[in-house]
């Protein structure tokens, strides 16, 4: 083969559709549909994010190696055959409304592809969790580690412990449909009122707000639990084999009552349901872990996954001390099975070395893989759409913003290349003052238009980060929860588990002299930034640290409920307009809603505004 290898990968037809490009090993970008085309966990196949990676790379389809898919349409079509085929005709509804869509994409996605393309590329296929294990491997820091994915379920299998080194990935165990641990969490985000392949991150902001009276009834009803991590479910209570519900009514009279109502009034035993599968789940989690480190002998951990997401049980995993190390890949769900497709087809079919990681970094580059603006399109569009803005140089703009930031103001910023994965890092974030005990509320109400107990993450300077918390070690994706420091916590603050049934009255109690990223429990879910991957966002945090003296900043993500992450600059002045924020950033230019002209949502943007 000549020129460089091009591998693109691609994850698709359940949720989180994505692509991901390698030129010999190293990513070059990645990206998820649904941000381009404003439909959140966008199943479709992703040729938009597909032309957007070969757009950064500048090739044509043509020049591609070879396409990968993220796991065998041939191995997930005989799990749901031979389930169906057990569960008799109470499965034929679920497997007559799903097959159709088999039949015309995933069993001839190469022939898709291809059509897609226009050209003849050779078309891949990887396992699901071959392909998980290879996006937490091999982007990471490490030489060497054990892996540990665990998910829903990809063709058979929901959980598998391997390990990977010089010579390539090996799987030691798996555990396979319908015991799952992920189903396990879904079947409880369900019952608990929330949308699964969604709503798992609200139960587990919840949970800290109850107790996990349930643990031991779930531990001795639903799963069997071994000292290896290794389990089982007892299906009587899971009829989810059959497509239609996560929950049966024996669950339902397990835990004395149906499942809440979807928006309804939060209750005090969903806060205690949702805190006692978390801690199941944790010590699942840990057992796992311990049995990996016996049986490989790594000193670290890589992890990815759907449960790899829930960055509560990745922060006592961390804390626990079974791994020395740990790295969780920053899009653990099947938007990052897209980039393990790549890395598989890279380093398996095409056996490419893998690229050096520069030292104390791994190889996700932040994990900024998706499309940027340059200010020239930024001003093409403000200036075709008639929009007042002012423009700054790059230190200006961090000093803009961090004093709106320190005067109470809420700021849209959008800067460089979009992220990839499910948490905003800093360059398509909505940024506030961690100092104000009401901004977690306001900017939940008034900005997200969420469920008001969910906590809010800081991002913090990697340099300061000890100062506040109790975390030694770098989390620049989000992945790791960890306690505010003893010292800045407010005495007298109240026990959630003392607040009866209105769990909203404590939402606002300062607990710390960063309430606003203060969880019920006093923890934070935490970004470390430094200045080498995002330069601009640590410049903002540097300059409200210097007029506050806090190096952190509160830092969600730039969207309203129910929608995708925005990514151009449409999205962006619309979620703005359309939302309480005070300024928006994007790239040098910036806009300030007192200078907006009326606003209503439009369907007459002038979609062209390439440059002349």
């Amino acid at each position: 083969m000549t020129g460089p290898l091009y591998v693109l990968g691609v994850s698709a037809f359940y949720h989180d559709s994505a692509a991901a490009l390698l030129r010999d090993g190293e990513i070059v970008a990645a990206a998820q549909e649904e941000r381009f085309t404003r439909r959140k966990h966008d199943p479709r196949f992703p040729a938009n994010a597909i032309n957007a990676c070969l757009e950064t790379a500048q090739i044509e389809a043509e020049e591609l190696s070879a396409a990968v898919f993220y796991e065998s349409p041939v191995l997930s079509l005989d799990r749901i055959l031979r389930t169906a085929a057990a569960g008799g005709e109470a499965a034929l509804p679920s497997v007559l409304d799903g097959l159709p869509a088999w039949l015309s994409t995933k069993l001839f996605f190469d022939e898709l592809v291809r059509t897609e393309l226009g050209c003849e590329v050779p078309v891949l296929f990887s396992e699901h969790h071959v392909s998980h294990a290879a996006s937490a491997f091999y982007p990471s820091p490490y030489d060497d580690a054990a892996i540990l994915t665990i998910d829903g379920v990809g063709e058979w299998a929901t959980t598998t412990l391997a390990e990977g080194d010089a010579e390539g990935l090996r799987l030691h165990q798996e555990i396979r449909f319908p015991h799952s641990l992920g189903l396990l969490y879904s079947a409880f985000t369900q019952y608990c009122g929330f949308k699964v392949n969604s709503g798992e991150y609200k139960l587990m902001g919840l949970a800290p707000f109850g107790e996990p009276r349930y643990a031991a009834r779930i531990r001795d009803h639903l799963i069997d639990l071994r000292e290896d991590g290794s389990y089982a479910l007892d299906m009587d209570y899971f009829p989810y084999e059959l497509g239609q519900t996560m929950t049966s009514p024996r669950f339902h009279e397990l835990f004395e009552g149906p499942p809440r109502e979807r928006e309804s009034r939060i209750r005090r035993k969903d806060a205690d349901l949702a805190a006692s599968v978390q801690a199941v789940t944790e010590e699942a989690v840990f057992r796992m872990a311990r049995h990996l480190r016996r049986t490989t002998g790594r000193s670290s951990l890589v992890m990815a996954g759907g449960v790899a997401l829930n960055c509560v049980a990745n922060g006592k995993l961390l804390r626990e001390g079974i791994f020395d190390e740990l790295w969780v890949q920053p899009a653990a769900g099947d938007a990052g099975g897209a980039l393990g497709a790549a890395y598989v087809g890279a380093h398996v079919y095409f056996d490419a070395p893998r690229v050096a990681a520069a030292p104390g970094r791994d190889r996700q580059r932040g994990s900024y893989l998706g499309p940027a603006w340059s200010n020239e399109e930024v001003r093409s569009f403000l200036d075709l759409q008639d929009l007042p803005y002012s423009t700054a140089s790059d230190d200006e703009r961090a000093r803009e913003v961090a004093r709106a930031l320190a005067e109470g103001q809420v700021v849209g910023y959008m800067v460089g290349p979009a992220e990839f994965g499910p948490r905003a890092l800093g360059a398509r974030s909505i940024l506030g003052d961690p100092r104000n005990a009401e901004t977690q509320s306001v900017m939940n109400l008034k900005i997200k238009f969420r469920e008001s107990f969910r906590p809010f993450a800081p991002s913090v300077l990697r340099e300061a980060c000890s100062e506040l918390f109790d975390l030694d070690v770098e989390s620049p994706y989000m992945m790791l929860v960890a306690p505010v420091r003893e010292e800045l916590r407010l005495p007298g603050a109240a026990d959630a588990s003392d607040e009866g049934e209105d769990l909203i009255a404590i939402v606002n109690e300062p607990r710390s002299s960063v309430p606003a990223v203060t969880h019920v429990d006093y923890s934070a879910r935490i970004q470390t930034v430094d200045g080498v991957e995002k330069p601009d966002f640590h410049a903002v945090i540097r300059e409200f640290q210097t007029l506050t003296g806090i190096g952190c900043v509160v830092n969600t993500s730039f969207n309203v409920r129910g929608e995708p992450m925005v990514l151009s600059p449409r999205d962006a002045y619309q979620c703005f307009m359309r939302t309480d924020m005070d300024l928006l950033v994007m790239e040098n230019f910036l806009l300030r809603k007192v200078d907006q002209p009326k606003f209503e949502d439009r369907e007459d943007w002038q979609e062209e505004y390439e440059l002349d």
